[in-house]
């Protein structure tokens, strides 16, 4: 077996109802276009606030994958 790289993107994704399905939200669309995800770590959380009311639930997410190149 050889050697690995790992490449590294950060996403934000969001949500109306929770922290957890916006940072799933992120994870869903990376693995549309990205193949072969390894870890995801959600790295900030916070909120959008309108008229004192929780709008939207929001993570960034750092996520890798294997890098393939030459």
């Amino acid at each position: 077996m050889g050697d690995s790289v790992y490449k590294i993107i950060e996403l934000v994704g969001t949500s109306t109802e929770s922290w957890e399905k916006a940072a799933r939200s992120a994870v869903e669309r990376a693995a549309k276009s990205l193949r072969d995800l390894r870890v995801a770590e959600v790295t900030e959380q916070d909120l959008v606030i309108n008229d004192g009311r929780i709008e939207a639930y929001r993570c960034k997410v750092k996520v890798s994958f294997k890098f393939e190149g030459s």
